[in-house]
């Protein structure tokens, strides 16, 4: 009860990310909002449809937002899923996880798994082509997406073409306070990361678990291309190489671009230049990934 009452303190807080994006807001074709029944809760998903776009049924690509496991909604990323609709004629689905401490480990990635079958049962519903999904994330978002894929490849299933992993938090078995962390009050006060990933972890053993710390999964070469976008001056950039290093030994096909500079979850705090840099890339990604499997 007393997590539940903190966590809904700081769900109050304003979210920052929110009221500075880094990206103007672009017209799409259609942004569409949906209720997807889940084995977790019924799910409020948002699709983005490029206002132009060649291909009849277009590639999809599925957007984790972050704020610890535990805080922020979907519509933080409004501008950015506009974006990247547009940018690589893809549609973007924006996904409404649920949140820790009330859902812990390992709801979000088994909701997020319910959520990506569905898409792919009602492709010709939804005009997307099931054989070029693609998913990625920022910070929580990027450990869901990470996570989803490794839950994928347990299950014996086909993987997405590409992994977008934004300043990922990879890592929940190294205590917070061994962490590198730049900010000198965050790294006075350390606390307030155990409490977070208390919300998420809850139990023992949890922390250790791969698709919590896919740090400590052993992976294959079956998993999906990954874009790693990694920030200089992150307290989770040692866990982003690591996972990096991990999935380019087993075979799988890495790009990791180090933006020098930035700090944690640049990509909608800034520096400007750096984050539309980063979106940039991330759009030519998903659009050349989807072009180099066909149509």
């Amino acid at each position: 009860m007393f997590t539940v009452m903190i966590a809904k303190l700081l769900r109050l807080l304003p979210n920052q990310a929110k009221k500075t994006p880094m990206i103007s807001l672009q017209k799409v074709k259609m942004k569409k909002d949906m209720v997807v029944e889940t084995s977790v809760q019924p799910t409020t998903i948002s699709l983005y449809y490029p206002l132009e776009a060649g291909q009849k049924k277009l590639p999809v690509y599925l957007n984790f937002h972050g704020g610890a496991f535990i805080m922020h909604e979907k519509e933080m990323d409004d501008p950015y899923c506009r974006y990247l609709a547009n940018q690589a004629e893809c549609v973007v689905v924006n996904i409404d996880y649920v949140k820790a401490p009330e859902y812990p480990f390992p709801k979000p990635i088994e909701q997020s798994y319910d959520i990506f079958q569905w898409i792919k049962s009602r492709a010709d519903e939804l005009n997307i082509d099931a054989e070029k999904m693609m998913v990625g994330g920022q910070s929580s978002g990027g450990n869901i997406a990470a996570a989803l894929c490794l839950y994928l490849e347990e299950k014996g299933e086909n993987q997405p073409l590409l992994q977008v992993l934004s300043c990922p938090m990879l890592d929940f078995a190294t205590p917070y306070s061994d962490k590198p962390e730049p900010d000198k009050w965050r790294a006075r006060y350390p606390q307030v990361a155990h409490f977070l990933n208390m919300c998420y972890v809850p139990d023992k053993g949890q922390a250790e678990n791969p698709l919590a710390s896919p740090v400590r999964a052993e992976v294959s070469s079956r998993l999906a291309s990954a874009l790693f976008l990694i920030a200089e001056y992150d307290a989770f950039r040692p866990e982003a190489e690591s996972y990096s290093e991990k999935l380019k030994a087993s075979g799988v096909n890495v790009q990791e671009e180090l933006f020098r500079d930035c700090k944690h979850a640049f990509t909608h705090l800034g520096p400007k230049e750096k984050a539309e840099e980063a979106w940039k890339l991330v759009a030519w990604k998903i659009k050349a990934t989807a072009e180099s499997h066909g149509n």
